[in-house]
């Protein structure tokens, strides 16, 4: 090391320019990030975020580790050569693996995307019985292997249930390290908004998610705010803003709980790259602190929530972070209208639950 400094010294006294690359990230202790379902479409989009500091910030190493199942070996190996290709500075290291016990060995970091998609003819009880085994799988796996703060993200759907299944499965890891996303609903909510009120979605604050990624799933403007409308420094909640109850509980309710089923329609293929790009933006806000002033829509343990919810389920609520933790934001006031509509979740969700059990 000594050399090194000598030379770098030598070449700046001559005038060169010395660049030093990645300086702060070998001083932090690389963390262990396991993507399930690598060889899929989402993982494949969020792969390459996370390897590049998306995920844990440009200063944050990462063992990273891709899980499948053996059938999909060949296309995770074609994955890590294209990580490879790309020299990413914060990766230590890069390993592919269809096995639990070398997947989730010292895990901190979980992001379960890969589950079985609805085939045809299925129906949701099918999708439960189908996913239950492989997420009860990961929770046990989970809780024999992974450290005993590991945070897990649940994308694979139906990513609520599934969250739930895995973390009884892992009953000495906090139940609060389990999520499931809902962050993609949220994305989608914004963006309808700000379309429909001609204003960037960067000026949008404290729209939420209530409940499942179903399509029963309510998307909350009742809070929610444009900053610098309609003039700098002034804001105007959204109800005002959008003036048109009847759009916001029909046409902005319903697209963004069939806004999957219309993707699917409209390319032949579910989402990918808006499913990742929301799941690297939930870990990131949990792990690194939500901005100020704002929500993070989280699928989360709703044991002793504000809101009147049933104990033992993952359901979305608003929430801010700090420190890797989250907390679900309290106080707020519901309207009639919206506890029908959180009501109704909460039983869809218990259903869910007695029928995944």
């Amino acid at each position: 090391m000594n050399r090194v400094n000598a030379i770098m010294k030598q070449f700046s006294a001559e005038g060169h320019q010395v660049v030093v690359m990645n300086k702060t990230s070998s001083v932090k202790k690389p963390l262990k990030v396991v993507v399930t379902g690598a060889a899929g479409n989402i993982a494949y989009a969020a792969i390459f975020m996370i390897a590049s500091g998306q995920l844990l910030g440009d200063e944050q190493p990462i063992h990273l580790c891709l899980l499948d199942i053996p059938p999909a070996k060949g296309k995770m190996q074609g994955v890590v050569m294209e990580v490879n290709d790309c020299a990413y500075p914060l990766v230590a290291s890069l390993t592919a693996t269809t096995d639990y016990a070398e997947a989730f060995s010292g895990c901190d970091v979980a992001m379960l995307i890969g589950a079985r998609p609805r085939g045809k003819g299925m129906v949701r009880a099918d999708l439960l019985a189908a996913n239950g085994k492989i997420f009860k799988g990961q929770g046990a796996a989970l809780e024999k292997y992974a450290s005993r703060d590991v945070k897990v993200l649940v994308v694979g759907n139906p990513a609520n249930t599934n969250a739930l299944i895995a973390m009884k499965n892992a009953p000495s890891i906090p139940r609060k390290n389990f999520t499931a996303m809902t962050r993609l609903d949220q994305s989608r909510a914004y963006s309808q908004i700000a379309a429909k009120c001609g204003v960037p979605i960067s000026k949008i604050t404290n729209l939420a998610i209530y409940g499942n990624h179903s399509k029963t799933q309510y998307p909350d403007v009742s809070h929610a705010v444009i900053n610098d409308h309609p003039y700098p420094g002034q804001s105007t909640p959204v109800q005002t803003a959008v003036n048109d109850d009847e759009w916001l509980q029909t046409t902005f309710l319903t697209t963004n709980q069939q806004r999957g089923a219309a993707i699917i329609k409209a390319r032949g293929a579910s989402s990918a790259a808006s499913a990742a790009k929301a799941a690297v933006d939930h870990m990131r806000e949990w792990m690194l602190g939500t901005p100020a002033g704002t929500v993070s829509s989280m699928g989360v343990c709703s044991d002793g929530n504000p809101y009147g919810i049933p104990d033992d389920l993952i359901y979305s609520f608003p929430c801010v972070c700090e420190n890797g933790e989250w907390k679900i934001v309290g106080g707020l006031k519901v309207s009639d209208y919206s506890r029908k509509l959180m009501d109704a979740i909460a039983a869809e969700l218990v259903s869910e639950r007695e029928t995944a059990a």
